[in-house]
């Protein structure tokens, strides 16, 4: 009879969830192309809000922010601005998700997640991981992101697919992880233009929730 090993999503690496849960990295999903096409262009507000905060982040040093100041000041405001919450499902902060897979009892504090429930997360659909500098990061942020998505596909019953996403610095990446397969766009910088392609792409993750639910 084999032991149930208790493990903390910040233990893992990428090549060793790939190893142990029997996922594997492919160069394109159509779930993930779906997330990334969706066309949206910003009004003149939103506009003018997401310029505030890249001139923010360029202006007062945001390569050297720490993973909170990362959050407060331009993480959470572009996701809150793109107008995730609604009455079916809204974005949490540093909520815990756990669930048993195979031997893992898997635990963890998600940094960002998006998951029905109105006071707290019920069912995940999005986990999101931010971390500090690229210069100096602990940790492998792809495994952390990729091993919180299968626990919440777990908690889904491994119907639907998972969105991810992990941040380093001023680098979005977005994943989507179906069945056991996974893919990770290229990098998006909040510093140019691609600003606007973080926030059409996050307009885009609400759409493409609404249609799993």
């Amino acid at each position: 009879m084999s032991v149930m090993k208790n493990s903390n999503f910040r233990d893992w690496k990428l090549e060793d969830v790939e190893r142990t849960f029997d996922v594997v990295q492919v160069s394109k999903l159509p779930v993930l192309e779906e997330l990334l096409s969706y066309e949206y262009q910003p009004n003149q507000f939103e506009e003018y809000n997401l310029k505030k905060l890249q001139n923010n982040y360029v202006e007062h040093g945001g390569d050297d922010w720490n993973e909170f100041e990362l959050e407060n000041k331009i993480i959470s405001p572009i996701i809150v601005a793109s107008e995730i919450d609604n009455k079916k499902f809204a974005y949490f902060l540093e909520r815990e998700l756990s669930t048993i897979i195979g031997d893992y009892d898997l635990s963890g504090k998600v940094d960002g997640m998006i998951a029905t429930g109105f006071r707290s997360p019920r069912m995940p659909y999005f986990c999101m991981n931010e971390y500090k500098r690229g210069t100096d990061p602990y940790g492998d942020p792809r495994g952390q992101t990729l091993i919180a998505m299968l626990v919440a596909q777990k908690i889904n019953d491994n119907q639907k697919p998972i969105y991810g996403s992990y941040i380093i610095g001023r680098n979005w990446y977005f994943m989507v992880l179906e069945g056991n397969k996974y893919a990770i766009s290229n990098d998006f910088s909040c510093v140019d233009d691609e600003i606007f392609d973080i926030f059409r792409i996050l307009k885009s993750l609400r759409v493409q929730i609404e249609k799993l639910l």
